[in-house]
């Protein structure tokens, strides 16, 4: 059994618990968290089972990483914290962990990532022989691992686009929502998240990363936005009201440019209620949706719903980010140590998982 700390219970950790504890090669052995009123709770509650696992949170990182884990799922945010994130990896990467997550998006192509970020990472793995699986949802399999299997099916591929679909009132995130995207903010504030570059800096590297995969070469890497008031005051069922005039849709595209065109395009579209642009693509369900398109011959179009927590599409797609990094872990342990993407590791069935029910 690989010893195996989740790092973080928010959204993403308590998935990673729930995965950690159902894979038969896992053994959870800490559970790691930042706010203290979760000191001392067992890891069942915290990850939302209706069990006890016999694992207590606690906070003391140097306890827990002086015990030797094989393995890190680190899932506190790297949003606003990047710098702490990167400090808290290295730092389990030399304890001799593996360690996987989705927190630093440059590192989703670690061939592109800027040397500032690597080069401390590959230090840590020099010293302590641990490595690193960055990845995620949306960075992450729908950006790289589908996209590429899809297109292995086509006669002609023209365009391959990913799309992210998302209601966001369903996202348990506020501030994320409301501060880093902008929704609900006048349509003269700039949201960090849709600023010139930072898209690119989100999500250039699955950009890179395909166009690696495909043999083609970027000849740039350009951004488009379009941003929607609401056009009636909205309320939302967990994020509260949204006034009228504010911000309520958000699309943009991250276009990979191959031959002057653009060939790779991620795109997001995403509002907090269903009434704001409804000429944009919606998802089937409502809620939210990945979807790939292969614009060619054939033209081949797949879309995944998935949900988690009561119905949650938001968590949903964090438990399927959770599983493709939960589930990459054996894999990780028994390769040589290094720093690892999405064309590196492989997605595989879920050996020992099949009708297995956890409650």
């Amino acid at each position: 059994m690989i010893s195996t700390v989740v790092w973080g219970t928010g959204n993403v950790g308590r998935a990673a618990i729930r995965s950690v504890e159902a894979h038969p090669a896992l053994q959870l052995t800490a559970v790691l968290v930042h706010n203290p009123d979760k000191v001392g709770r067992d890891a069942g509650e915290l990850g939302g089972l209706d069990r006890p696992l016999g694992v207590v949170a606690g906070d003391d990182v140097d306890a827990v990483l002086a015990t030797g884990p094989r393995a890190v799922v680190y899932a506190a945010s790297g949003d606003i914290r990047p710098d702490e994130a990167l400090s808290d990896i290295t730092r389990a990467i030399r304890a001799g962990a593996v360690v996987v997550t989705p927190a630093l998006y440059a590192l989703y192509d670690p061939l592109g990532a800027p040397s500032e970020l690597r080069d401390p990472v590959l230090a840590a793995i020099a010293a302590g022989g641990g490595s690193l699986f960055v990845s995620g949802v949306d960075p992450g399999w729908g950006n790289d691992v589908l996209p590429l299997l899809i297109s292995g099916l086509g006669t002609c591929v023209d365009v391959i686009r990913c799309q992210e679909i998302f209601d966001y009132s369903t996202y348990d995130q506020a501030e994320s929502v409301r501060y880093l995207v902008g929704m609900g903010q006048p349509m003269e504030y700039e949201p960090l998240m849709l600023a010139p570059t930072v898209p690119t800096m989100v999500w250039g590297g699955q950009i890179r990363l395909m166009a690696r995969a495909l043999g083609a070469e970027l000849d740039d890497i350009r951004e488009t936005l379009d941003r929607r008031s609401l056009d009636a005051t909205v309320s939302t069922r967990t994020m509260g009201t949204f006034e009228a005039g504010t911000q309520g849709a958000v699309r943009f595209e991250v276009q990979g440019i191959v031959a002057g065109e653009p060939r790779i395009v991620i795109e997001h579209i995403t509002r907090i209620h269903p009434s704001c642009a409804p000429d944009w693509p919606t998802p089937p369900g409502g809620d939210g949706a990945h979807r790939v398109i292969i614009e060619g011959r054939p033209r081949i179009e797949v879309t995944v719903e998935a949900t988690d927590e009561g119905e949650n599409r938001s968590a949903g797609g964090n438990a399927t980010a959770v599983g493709r990094l939960v589930n990459a872990i054996d894999w990780l342990v028994d390769a040589e140590p290094g720093l690892y993407d999405a064309l590196d590791v492989p997605l595989r069935p879920a050996v020992g998982r099949l009708g297995r029910r956890q409650p």
